[in-house]
C-alpha cells in the first residue's frame, strides 16, 4: 500500500512536466517572436503616420520614444513581479495586448490616440520579456548561451520581420485596416495559454530588501554590463525606429524598399545574436563583447560613407557583428544573480534598451530637424568605441 500511495502522490510533485524543456523553449521563443514582431512595427509605420497626420520629425521621435519607454524602460517593474509571484500570466497575455493595440494604430483618430495606443501596446511587450527570459534558462546548467541565443534570436527575427509584415498589410489593405495584423498575435497567445497552462515555477517570495541586497552585491560588473547594453542599444534602437524614414527622406528609397532594408538589417542582427550565444559558450562572453564593439564600427561607418550595394553591405554586416552581444549580456547577468533572473534580464533586455531609445530617438529627431538624419545617425556609430574601452573592465 505504501509504495502505491507514493506512486499516486508523486505526480503533483512533478506537475510542471506538462511541457518538456524543448517544448518550453519553443513555446517561449514563439511568444518572443510575436511580441517583438509588433515591437518592430512602428519603424515601418512611421512614414505613413508622418504623411497621414502631418507629424514633424520631433513628433515622430516622441512617438518612437514612448513605445520604447512603455515596452522597455518599464520591464524591471514586471521583472520584480516575476521574481516575486509564483506564476504571473505575462507570457500568454503579452502577445495578445501587443497585437491588439499596435495593430490598432491605423484606427487612431489623431496624434494623442497614437500615443495612447503605442503606450498600451508597449505594456504587453514589456510584460512578456522578463518572465520569458527567466523561464527559458531555468534549471539549465550547460549551454545556457545557446538556449538564450535561440530565445533572443527568435525575438530579433520577429523584430526584423515586423516592418515587412506591417508594410505588406498596409500596402494590401490600407492604414485603416492594420487591425488585421493582430490575428497572428491573438492566435499565439491562445497557444501559449494552452501550452503553459500546467507549468508553474514554485519559488520562495523574496523580500524587496533581499532583492536589493542581491543586486548591490554585484553592482560593479552589473553596471559595466548595463552600460555595454546601453551603448549597443543607442545604435540598435535608433536604426530600428528611424532607418526607413531616413532612407525614404534622404536617400530616395521608396517606403516599401526602405522597410525591406530595415528587415534585412534586423535579420542579420538576429543571425548575429544566434552566433554570439554559440561563440560565448566556446570563447567566453568578454571576448565576444570586445570583438563585437571593435568590429562593428568600420562596417557601420561604411554605410554612411558609401552608396549602393557597398553601403548596404556595411549596414548588414555591421548590424550582425554589433548584435553578437545580445544573449551574452543577458546570460552573464543571470549568472551573477541567479535568484533574480527576471529582474536582471529586464535590466539587460529592456531597461537599457529602453532608456537608450527614450533618450536618443527623440534626440535624433530633434537634431535631424536642425541638421540632417544622415549626420546624426552617422555620429552615433562612434559609441561602440566607448563600448570597447568599457568592456576591457570586464573580468577575464
Amino acid at each position: 500500500m505504501i509504495p502505491a500511495q507514493r506512486t499516486l502522490e508523486s505526480p503533483p510533485v512533478v506537475a510542471p512536466k506538462a511541457a518538456s524543456p524543448v517544448t518550453l523553449v519553443l513555446l517561449l521563443s514563439l511568444g518572443h517572436f510575436m511580441v517583438d514582431l509588433y515591437s518592430g512595427a512602428l519603424g515601418a509605420l512611421q512614414p505613413w503616420l508622418v504623411r497621414r497626420y502631418g507629424l514633424s520629425l520631433t513628433q515622430a521621435g516622441i512617438l518612437g520614444g514612448l513605445l520604447v519607454f512603455s515596452s522597455s524602460v518599464t520591464q524591471p517593474f514586471y521583472g520584480v513581479l516575476c521574481d516575486r509571484w509564483r506564476n504571473p500570466p505575462f507570457t500568454w497575455l503579452g502577445p495578445l495586448v501587443a497585437a491588439v493595440f499596435i495593430s490598432g494604430l491605423g484606427l487612431a483618430p489623431g496624434y494623442w490616440a497614437l500615443l495612447v495606443g503605442v503606450c498600451l501596446g508597449g505594456a504587453g511587450i514589456a510584460a512578456y520579456h522578463p518572465q520569458g527570459s527567466s523561464m527559458v534558462t531555468r534549471g539549465v546548467e550547460e549551454h545556457r548561451g545557446r538556449i538564450m541565443a535561440i530565445f533572443v534570436s527568435s525575438g530579433t527575427l520577429g523584430f526584423a520581420l515586423g516592418p515587412t509584415y506591417f508594410s505588406t498589410v498596409v500596402s494590401a489593405w490600407g492604414l485603416e485596416r492594420t487591425w488585421r495584423a493582430a490575428l497572428p498575435g491573438i492566435a499565439a497567445s491562445a497557444l501559449l495559454a494552452w501550452g503553459l497552462r500546467r507549468v508553474s515555477w514554485p519559488r520562495k517570495p523574496a523580500s524587496s530588501g533581499g532583492q536589493f541586497r542581491a543586486l548591490a552585491s554585484v553592482w560593479k560588473p552589473l553596471t559595466v554590463l548595463y552600460l555595454l547594453v546601453f551603448i549597443r542599444s543607442i545604435i540598435q534602437i535608433t536604426y530600428a525606429q528611424l532607418l526607413p524614414l531616413y532612407l525614404y527622406r534622404e536617400r530616395g528609397y521608396s517606403i516599401q524598399t526602405a522597410s525591406y532594408t530595415l528587415t534585412a538589417y534586423l535579420l542579420f542582427g538576429a543571425v548575429g545574436g544566434f552566433l554570439g550565444g554559440h561563440l560565448a559558450d566556446r570563447l567566453g562572453g568578454r571576448r565576444v563583447i570586445l570583438w563585437s564593439m571593435a568590429g562593428s564600427v568600420p562596417l557601420l561607418a561604411l554605410f554612411f560613407l558609401a552608396d549602393g550595394p557597398l553601403a548596404i553591405a556595411g549596414l548588414l554586416l555591421g548590424g550582425l557583428i554589433l548584435l553578437f552581444t545580445i544573449p551574452v549580456n543577458v546570460v552573464m547577468a543571470q549568472e551573477l544573480i541567479p535568484s533574480q533572473a527576471g529582474t536582471v534580464s529586464a535590466l539587460m533586455m529592456g531597461f537599457a534598451w529602453g532608456l537608450a531609445g527614450l533618450i536618443f530617438i527623440p534626440l535624433t529627431g530633434a537634431l535631424a530637424d536642425h541638421f540632417s538624419m544622415h549626420s546624426v545617425l552617422a555620429t552615433w556609430t562612434a559609441f561602440p568605441v566607448l563600448g570597447f574601452l568599457l568592456a576591457l573592465r570586464l573580468p577575464k
